[in-house]
């Protein structure tokens, strides 16, 4: 498995509190992972959450915008770093609008 050094790095450059970074040990092919169950836990409404890249968070399509839509409708950002997606942003909006429309093509 591959250091995590990179990532954390860029959460802190990102002003992520080092307490507050939480690292996932399985693949992100996984639904139920035990890390990132907890971060979406502890968040709430008028947070942000901050990865690396969309593919720490999912490697599926579907499960990106599922987990999208639950932060939306709970009122939590997503920042993905090196993508530059915010979801606080017309444009962050319209990425996870445009992912939407591509797993809804793949599902049909």
């Amino acid at each position: 498995m591959p250091s995590p050094d990179h990532q954390i790095d860029a959460l802190l450059r990102a002003g992520v509190d080092r307490s507050a970074i939480h690292l996932g040990k399985a693949s992100g092919a996984k639904d139920s992972r035990p890390s990132l169950d907890l971060v979406l836990k502890l968040l709430r409404e008028g947070d942000t959450l901050k990865v690396t890249r969309l593919d720490r968070l999912s490697r599926s399509v579907l499960h990106l915008v599922t987990l999208g839509a639950d932060l939306r409708e709970r009122g939590v950002g997503l920042h993905v770093i090196e993508q530059g997606i915010d979801t606080d942003t017309m444009e962050g909006r319209a990425m996870f609008g445009m992912l939407s429309v591509l797993a809804e093509l793949s599902a049909s």
